[in-house]
């Protein structure tokens, strides 16, 4: 598809396969209120985690693809496996045809370029979906900035449905979380810092602070994306004034609006007007 888009200021696009990145978009509007947001969740296909690249890349790019036709100059990619499965792709593979003046943003970068001034003795932790853990994409980001620092991950495949169905304050979600947890710390007992690598764990972290030895570091991403954000637009300007500044954000989901709602309750804190959109 290489049909011309709109060229004037839009709001900012949040995407993520489901819920989670309300997470990070909760992030952005806590420090950069101004701007217009539309938040697009594929939650009729979600979870994404357990995909094969090729089909996250396809979901991952006809979301950027409607979001880009909805006016927004500057997408960021909510979603910890859509950034590791096909932020680079999009970037290098469709935005020359679609628009090179448009960008793509994900959620592991702004991660990686901080976690070495909150890790002291530079052994890090993961706990994150599989496809994010399989890809290796947050041990290549922070080998870039911290190549010193020793990354471990486990991938925690129950907990997105447990944040998901409302269950992570439930007394099964604690099974769940502490056998996680001492997977990742028999791995690497020195373990100082923890990335939360999904933006649905934020949710679940009462039971994680629960679970994890005192002194560890848990780090969840919607701040440092928040903070990226802010200096990115400090230095690209001219990206920051595409982005229209209205204080208003809308809700799309690829679901039944009504059951977007009900599951995303526990992230949104506000009273939200949610539509139906077909990507397909």
């Amino acid at each position: 598809m290489t049909a011309t888009l709109p060229q004037t200021p839009g709001p900012i696009g949040v995407f993520d396969s489901g819920y989670g990145g309300l997470t990070i978009l909760h992030g952005i509007r806590q420090l950069l209120p101004q701007y217009d947001y539309v938040f697009l969740g594929d939650n009729a296909r979600a979870p994404y985690g357990p995909r094969s690249f090729d089909v996250v890349y396809e979901f991952t790019r006809q979301a950027v693809r409607k979001l880009f036709e909805m006016g927004c100059n500057l997408v960021i990619l909510g979603c910890n496996t859509a950034s590791a499965k096909a932020l680079r792709t999009i970037q290098q593979n469709d935005l020359p045809h679609w628009d090179p003046q448009r960008r793509i943003l994900g959620v592991i970068r702004p991660t990686a370029e901080v976690i070495g001034q909150l890790t002291k003795n530079r052994h890090v932790g993961l706990l994150a979906t599989e496809g994010t853990v399989r890809s290796g994409s947050y041990e290549l980001e922070i080998r870039k900035f911290w190549p010193d620092i020793r990354v471990t991950g486990v991938a925690c495949p129950f907990w997105v449905p447990l944040v998901e169905y409302n269950e992570a304050d439930s007394p099964g979600a604690d099974y769940f979380v502490k056998k996680r947890i001492d997977e990742l710390m028999a791995k690497d007992d020195a373990i100082d810092t923890i990335i939360l690598g999904c933006t649905h764990y934020p949710i679940l972290l009462p039971k994680i602070l629960k679970y994890t030895r005192p002194g560890i570091r848990i780090v969840p991403q919607g701040e440092y994306v928040a903070n990226s954000l802010q200096d990115y637009f400090a230095r690209h300007p001219e990206m920051e004034l595409k982005c229209t500044k209205g204080a208003s954000c809308h809700y799309l989901t690829t679901e039944n609006p009504e059951r977007f709602k009900e599951g995303a309750q526990i992230f949104l804190h506000e009273q939200a007007k949610v539509e139906h959109i077909d990507l397909e």
